[in-house]
């Protein structure tokens, strides 16, 4: 029998932060992935790393923590992960969403975002290529953008380096509980001890909360996102319509843009084309009735798009919860068994500060943000 101080299930930006967190504080720890590092959610998303599309409260207080701890990150870890803090565009493409934004963003403001409203002259002279029928946009240059998929893997790197063991193809079967503490867990290989086991499987959450016969209130959320040839910069930061704003927490810009898209150039140049918010199970397929209207979206935005070839096209599932916000921290009829999912389409930007918080809390420190908003038992019925 082998031994950790902790296991984490997972292998995504989640479970790999928090090993490379812990393995920094000298704690042992076994990190198991079924299929391979980013192959889940982490490889199948943007790299937006977005304060002023959070919603105020908790979830903008872990982003704004979050988004430091990246410049610390991009010094550390091992492999180049591209951080660039090179602003975010929210565009404003119909008059009637103008009063709404504007008090969006004093509403952000209020709240710390540096952020400000930009008529149809002001934005194109910051975005040249967008569309002269926009009617304005927002801007932040506290917004950034990373490689996921190098973000995850520096993770992994950095925390081995640290010495976590990292175990890859290897999945967990089986929770073993006694007297309601954590005692180990057994996996498609064999049998580890261990005190704390945290849940980091993203969208199969679910299904390792169902081994110690909790209810974990997590299901998939499919997004499909185009990829276009490497073309010249036209976007020089992170561009998103209302549209996709409202989709996320204002049903009043809803109804005026739909759920909008987003637009985000890479570091050699492709332009990637998001996103749809879709129930539909564990499906990553694309569907091409979803990709045209993607396509004819982001053409309104950006004429130019119209142009370029689509490369390819891909889907991933984020990990949606009913509130929107991520379920993190200790579940208290387990002892030992802690939650780290349900992050949905904010997993890479809140992967730092998740990785901090959550070693903190098995560390036996104060976490520097209280996890109690984030606790499963906000779903219980009372």
């Amino acid at each position: 029998m082998k031994s950790a101080d902790v296991v984490i299930i997972g292998g995504g930006v989640i479970g790999s932060s928090i090993a490379y967190h812990l393995a920094a504080r000298h704690i042992s720890v076994l990190l198991f992935e079924k299929d391979t590092p980013a192959a889940g959610s982490s490889g199948g998303c943007d790299g937006a790393v977005l304060l002023q599309s959070k919603k105020h409260g908790m979830h903008l207080k872990m982003a704004v923590a979050s988004t430091k701890l990246f410049g610390e990150l991009n010094e550390q870890l091992p492999v180049p992960i591209e951080f660039e803090r090179n602003g975010s565009m929210v565009v404003i493409e119909h008059e009637a969403e103008f009063a709404p934004m504007q008090a969006f963003v004093s509403q952000q403001r209020q709240h710390g975002v540096t952020v400000s409203l930009l008529d149809v002259r002001e934005a194109r002279e910051l975005v040249p290529a967008l569309s002269e029928a926009i009617a304005g946009a927002t801007f932040s240059p506290d917004d950034g953008k990373i490689n996921p998929i190098r973000l995850n893997l520096a993770f992994i790197r950095g925390a081995k380096e640290r010495g976590a063991q990292v175990k890859v193809g290897e999945y967990v079967k089986h929770i073993n509980v006694k007297a309601g503490r954590v005692r180990g867990v057994t996996t498609s290989r064999g049998i580890y001890s261990c005190s704390v086991v945290v849940n980091a499987a993203g969208v199969m959450a679910p299904e390792i909360g169902r081994m110690v016969n909790i209810d974990v209130p997590i299901k998939p959320r499919r997004g499909q996102i185009l990829v276009t040839e490497a073309v010249e910069p036209l976007a020089r930061c992170c561009i998103l319509s209302a549209g996709y704003i409202a989709a996320k927490f204002d049903p009043e810009i809803a109804r005026q843009s739909g759920h909008g898209v987003s637009i985000d150039q890479t570091a050699k140049g492709n332009i990637l084309i998001g996103s749809t918010r879709e129930f539909v199970g564990y499906n990553r397929q694309t569907s091409f009735d979803k990709l045209i209207k993607i396509a004819n979206r982001a053409r309104q935005i950006i004429p130019r798009l119209e142009s370029l070839d689509v490369i390819r096209s891909f889907a991933g599932l984020r990990p949606y919860t009913p509130d929107g916000m991520p379920i993190l921290g200790n579940v208290d009829s387990i002892e030992g068994f802690i939650m780290a999912a349900g992050h949905e389409g904010d997993g890479i930007a809140l992967s730092p500060i998740t990785g901090e918080l959550i070693s903190q809390l098995i560390s036996g420190e104060v976490p520097s943000i209280s996890l109690e908003p984030f606790s499963i038992s906000r779903f219980r019925e009372s």
